[in-house]
């Protein structure tokens, strides 16, 4: 028996086109406009998508170009998972007793704890995937 094959949609970049895994099981895609934090940040969109994040439960998937500086940021809903693609970053975790930092290379990943005020030190331009929980996400 032969399958026929037909050419089907073509998948996407995770650094220019964002996913929203909600948490009913659902995949939202936005696409990263020049405007995409301004506009998740302020809350003022036009973008179905980025009002979705903003105001949904569930995970923003997506690779972010890492170079300096970075701003500190703390996620009140819940964790966050870091995974190093390319380049060399410090996670600085500003908790009770001081900082700690966990150094990444390519192929290396943590976990930042809900609540809990981090940033990165950038030794080299990155690639940094990052599955945040971002609903209430604070920056300093």
């Amino acid at each position: 028996m032969a399958f026929m094959v037909t050419p089907g949609e073509s998948g996407f970049d995770p650094k220019t086109t964002y996913v929203f895994a909600e948490d009913g099981g659902g995949a939202v895609r936005a696409e990263v406009t020049p405007t995409f934090w301004q506009e998740l940040i302020s809350g003022s969109t036009r973008d179905p998508a980025i009002a979705k994040i903003r105001s949904g439960d569930g995970w923003l998937v997506g690779i972010f170009s890492m170079n300096p500086p970075t701003r500190a940021e703390m996620h009140p809903a819940g964790d966050e998972i870091l995974y190093l693609v390319s380049g060399a970053i410090d996670v600085v975790l500003e908790e009770e007793g001081g900082e700690r930092v966990i150094e990444l290379q390519p192929g290396a990943a943590c976990v930042v704890p809900r609540g809990v005020w981090h940033r990165q030190l950038v030794h080299q331009p990155s690639e940094l995937l990052a599955i945040t929980y971002g609903k209430g996400t604070q920056h300093r």
